[in-house]
């Protein structure tokens, strides 16, 4: 037995898929699906969006009798299971013609700009908004430190209130609760 040390190579495929199956359900007219879901650019290499599966497929015999969407499947390449779609081999109807498809892709397009806002209102200040705003900016050190003087006092008497014991039974289960304030101190 020999062994050769050429890698395995696979089969080169027929570049179009020839059958005369054709699926059993109705044909899919192009003029009923979106614009943006067919490229015929290259006409003889035309592809449009499956209505099952929602991927791309070719239009096989372009240049036969009857056109029809490619055998594929619906998942991607080894991602998913080889599930073939019902659509496969499905006829397809050319009641549109390509400067009609382009037209309607251009009319797409520019209905889709059209949607896109340009610019960016700010929303409008209440005379009152404006006054705090003008009122910050005009605000300086000082005028902050006296603010937080004044505020002071009043988160004193907070913080007394928060330590004050309720009258009444303490809990019985549980760790006990610290009244004191514990402050930690890094060490140098």
């Amino acid at each position: 037995m020999t062994i050769t040390t050429a890698t395995p190579m696979a089969k080169e495929r027929m570049r179009r898929t020839r059958t005369k199956r054709v699926s059993s359900l109705p044909a899919i007219r192009l003029s009923q699906l979106p614009p943006s879901h067919i490229d015929l650019r290259d006409p003889l290499k035309a592809v449009l969006v499956c209505v099952d599966c929602q991927t791309w497929c070719p239009i096989t015999g372009m240049q036969g009798k009857v056109q029809k969407l490619v055998p594929h499947h619906t998942g991607k390449a080894h991602e998913a299971a080889a599930l073939r779609c019902r659509s496969s081999n499905r006829r397809i109807e050319w009641d549109l013609t390509i400067p009609e498809w382009h037209q309607a892709l251009m009319e797409a397009a520019t209905d889709a700009a059209g949607r896109q806002a340009t610019t960016v209102l700010p929303k409008a200040f209440t005379p009152r908004t404006d006054l705090e705003l003008r009122a910050r900016a005009e605000r300086t050190a000082a005028g902050r430190l006296a603010d937080w003087s004044a505020v002071l006092p009043d988160v004193a008497d907070t913080d007394d209130a928060r330590r004050m014991v309720p009258a009444g039974d303490r809990p019985t289960e549980g760790p006990a609760v610290p009244l004191e304030a514990r402050t930690e101190r890094l060490a140098r």
